[in-house]
């Protein structure tokens, strides 16, 4: 062993364990040969300018001897008997470039950028493929260090199959917000996949580690030559929101098991969603989350798996666990593309449900570092500097990212533009996106830098955005989100309203019809359109549309949490029995409060949005917050939409393709008197719930529609039909 170098090799690596084998490079102090410090400054000889000049010269790995070493401690315990290693690597080493972050092929070798602030140490940690061993490059801040990116190029690594992350030290003063911890090796935030355990829900593997990889060999995805984007007008859309895994998990789906859950899944069902005939899918999350992140520790949600994804650990890589087969992450990145491609093939847009407001690291109290926490947690996170650097917390998960500090910006901004150009996505939703129009203490702000940058960026600039205007915080911004006439919000108003009209309470006429004309009265400001509500009775929070007519409290025991999550604010009704009932006459008036849900939203201006699963009456057994299972209770019922297919099934369909041929339903601009005739003279009675309308095409296409919210009958008089027409029923419940 040289003097300029310490070398020790550590127990076998395993993705399920704490544990690794390390190749640590790093001074060598004559008083310590087991002193391996990564804080300090390597030497000259190791990363000196004979090692790191910008020519060719380079530094090799020597031989190693064998150490034993307990990870989570950070600190030799004992001293094995030592022994050479038969083979070892030799890599040629630079300085390499601080762009672009993340991982690169370079003309030099691979190139490794990581932004740390307030970091004093940074080591690169790899292991090559079938490698027992973890190579650990502590980088020179004087060699490796430009302004605040840490960076370094290897030469001789392979272009794929290598697991990569970092170790990294700083200041340990709480109060000031810093959470460095060097004993975790920590995910690139800029890592384009990401290697964990391979099987979804795999028990056995739930304290599983998580690591960057990349791969440069895979020739690029080929789209084909007669690939398009659907490039659908937003005035158009009709969106299902829908779960890549819950859609085809379940075995009554047909699938063979090893492609159950997957995004090939989504593949073999896509003839069903044109039966249905949405247009758009906007999928729940699908950035790499750990599912079995609940059951790191014992604690009241330690049976829960994290089934809808609103935990992510990378904005880049998709979920490794929905490839087929357990194929792992380049597997992932293939069968993504398919299915994307497939989708579009079928002239079906692709809508990502993102998830920007936190990440799955949690709080101080139980936190999970994994990456952004242990990197740089002052520059990721909102903190509380007068109160000891705790984290702010207005998502609920007990972090918030800091989403308009300009580094954190720019990594959004460049995860979005990868989905974009690497995966052609057709848009997204952004969740609890009142976290976005925050400054960087927590203090909303009128002009948030990060979505006007996304309004205005031409990479997405074909996208469709579309806002969840509230955070839990508080910070409500139905109508008021900060636009600049491009984004689209989730309507909770809508949601609200006519929930509360169809169900029949008092007073809500008024704010029915406003809501199913479009929402004037939140979205026509400037140059904002009506499809600028996304209008929804039911998405995946809260209740599906058969629980939200069976239930009128949440049944949310099963979720570990004591019954306190999940909204209480339901607007729903029973129709007379709580759950589950053999009254056939209970049975049917919910199954017409279904339709009538269904025929709202599908007559209202905007954009519709329906959840996966309403299309035949999916039940939750009434809990609405059903997050953390893998089970029937999320998972798409294939046998019980056969049942539905002549009857529920057949109407939502019909209702769908109804909208779609009726321009009248899909309107540019918000309505004027000259294509709306409200029939009605009742409007301050607060008693009063029906509502009755004419819908005019100018060409003299009709449409009349009258809801009757009433536990009774109402005769109404059907206007004349336009000259030389006559009227023809579409449907009425009291003939179903």
């Amino acid at each position: 062993m040289t003097a300029s170098t310490v070398v020790a090799i550590l127990p076998a690596p395993q993705l399920s364990s704490n544990n690794f084998n390390r190749i640590f490079i790093a001074p060598y102090r004559a008083s310590s040969i087991i002193g391996l410090n990564s804080s300090k400054r390597p030497p000259a000889e190791l990363f000196g300018q004979n090692s790191f000049s910008k020519t060719r010269e380079h530094h090799k790995i020597r031989p190693a001897k064998v150490y034993a070493r307990r990870a989570e401690e950070q600190r030799v315990i004992k001293e094995e008997a030592p022994q050479m290693l038969e083979t070892f690597p030799s890599f040629e080493i630079t300085p390499g470039l601080a762009h672009p972050l993340g991982v690169s092929e370079i003309e030099s070798g691979i190139n490794f950028a990581i932004f740390s602030q307030h970091a004093s140490a940074v080591t690169l940690c790899v292991i090559l493929p079938k490698s027992d061993g973890m190579i650990e490059l502590a980088l020179d801040p004087q060699k490796n260090r430009t302004v605040n990116i840490w960076h370094i190029c290897i030469k001789e690594l392979p272009r794929g199959d290598v697991l990569y992350g970092y170790r990294i030290d700083g200041p340990q003063s709480w109060h000031e917000g810093h959470r460095f911890d060097n004993s975790i090796v920590l995910i690139d935030p800029y890592a384009k996949l990401i290697e964990g355990r391979r099987a979804f829900g795999d028990v056995s593997n739930k304290i599983c580690s998580f690591f960057g990889t990349y791969d440069f060999n895979t020739l690029p995805f080929d789209w084909g030559e007669s690939y398009k984007l659907p490039c659908i007008p937003e005035k158009d859309l009709v969106i299902y929101e829908m779960n890549v895994r819950a859609f085809t998990a379940d075995e009554s789906s047909g699938l063979d098991p090893d492609q159950r859950g997957s995004y090939l899944g989504v593949i073999e069902k896509i003839p069903h969603l044109l039966e249905l005939g949405v247009n758009a899918v906007e999928l729940m999350p699908v950035f790499e989350f750990d599912e079995l992140e609940f059951q790191r520790r014992p604690n009241p949600r330690d049976h829960l798996i994290n089934t809808w994804g609103y935990s992510t650990i990378n904005f880049f890589a998709p979920m490794s666990r929905y490839a087929s087969c357990a194929g792992g992450p380049v597997s992932a990145s293939r069968e993504f593309k398919q299915m994307v491609k497939a989708l579009h093939d079928a002239g079906i847009e692709v809508i990502l449900d993102v998830v920007y407001n936190h990440t799955n690291e949690a709080d101080d109290k139980n936190p999970y570092t994994t990456s952004f926490r242990g990197i740089d947690n002052k520059v990721y996170y909102m903190v509380d500097l007068n109160n000891n650097g705790q984290l702010l917390n207005f998502s609920g998960c007990g972090n918030t990212f800091n989403c308009n500090h300009p580094v954190v910006m720019e990594l959004i901004l460049e995860s979005l533009r990868h989905w974009v150009t690497e995966y052609h996505v057709d848009g997204f939703r952004f969740d609890l996106a009142s976290v976005l129009c925050r400054g960087t203490d927590g203090t909303p702000i009128n002009a948030p830098p990060l979505v006007k940058a996304i309004a205005k960026d031409s990479v997405l600039s074909r996208c469709k955005i579309i806002a969840e205007p509230w955070d839990c915080g508080g910070l409500y911004l139905v109508g008021k989100f900060p636009n600049w006439d491009r984004w689209a919000e989730w309507n909770g108003k809508y949601r609200d309203d006519i929930r509360r009209f169809i169900k029949g309470d008092a007073g809500m006429k008024g704010n029915f019809a406003t809501r199913v004309a479009g929402s004037a009265d939140l979205y026509r400001v400037n140059k904002r359109k009506p499809y600028h509500s996304v209008n929804f009775v039911i998405a995946h929070d809260g209740f599906t549309l058969y629980d939200l007519v069976s239930y009128n409290s949440k049944h949310n025991d099963a979720n570990g949490e004591g019954g306190n999550d999940g909204c209480n604010d339901n607007f729903s009704w029973n129709c007379g029995v709580e759950g589950e009932t053999s009254d056939d006459n209970i049975f049917a008036l919910r199954s017409r409060q279904m339709k009538n849900f269904h025929l709202a939203l599908m007559i209202s201006q905007g954009t519709p949005m329906m959840l996966m699963g309403d299309e035949y009456g999916h039940t939750r057994r009434g809990n609405n917050n059903s997050y953390g299972h893998d089970t029937a209770i999320n998972s798409f019922q294939w046998g019980q939409l056969e049942a539905k297919k002549n009857d529920h099934f057949r109407f939502f369909s019909k209702m769908i393709k109804f909208r779609q041929s009726h321009s009248v339903f899909e309107k540019e601009n918000f309505l004027d008197k000259n294509e709306i005739t409200w029939l009605e003279d009742n409007w301050y009675n607060e008693e009063s719930r029906f509502l009755a309308f004419t819908l005019h095409d100018g060409n003299g296409g009709d449409i009349y529609l009258a809801f009757n919210a009433h536990h009774f009958f109402v005769k109404a008089e059907i206007p004349s039909p336009p000259q030389n027409r006559r009227w023809h029923r579409v449907c009425r419940w009291t003939l179903i």
